[in-house]
């Protein structure tokens, strides 16, 4: 198998460049620091809800620039938000105009 950053598994992504791709998230309500020194898959997260303890989190450069995650599409949804909202208005908008609501 090629070894070309897209068939890399995400976590080695964070792993070859520690406080840069990722950055230690510290959660000390349930006891000590749980910290493991390397960064795999298991102490490793994406996501920013459902870990307990402490755990390697996802910087944004990394989310956004060169992780799963691009700003393009984040704006694209956005985006697409906003004219489904506009969309739904003209249409209200039109029903009201013509007697239908």
């Amino acid at each position: 198998m090629s070894k070309t950053d897209k068939t890399r598994p995400w976590w080695v992504g964070m792993a070859e460049a520690p406080m840069v791709n990722c950055r230690p998230v510290h959660d000390h309500r349930f006891g000590p620091c749980t910290l493991p020194e390397e960064i795999s898959a298991d102490s490793a997260s994406m996501n920013r809800r459902g870990r307990s303890g402490c755990y390697w989190g996802a910087s944004d450069y990394f989310l956004f620039d060169c992780g799963s995650l691009s700003g393009g599409q984040e704006w694209y949804y956005f985006r697409r938000e906003e004219r489904r909202r506009s969309r739904h208005q003209a249409r209200r908008e039109l029903r009201a105009y013509s007697g239908e609501d």
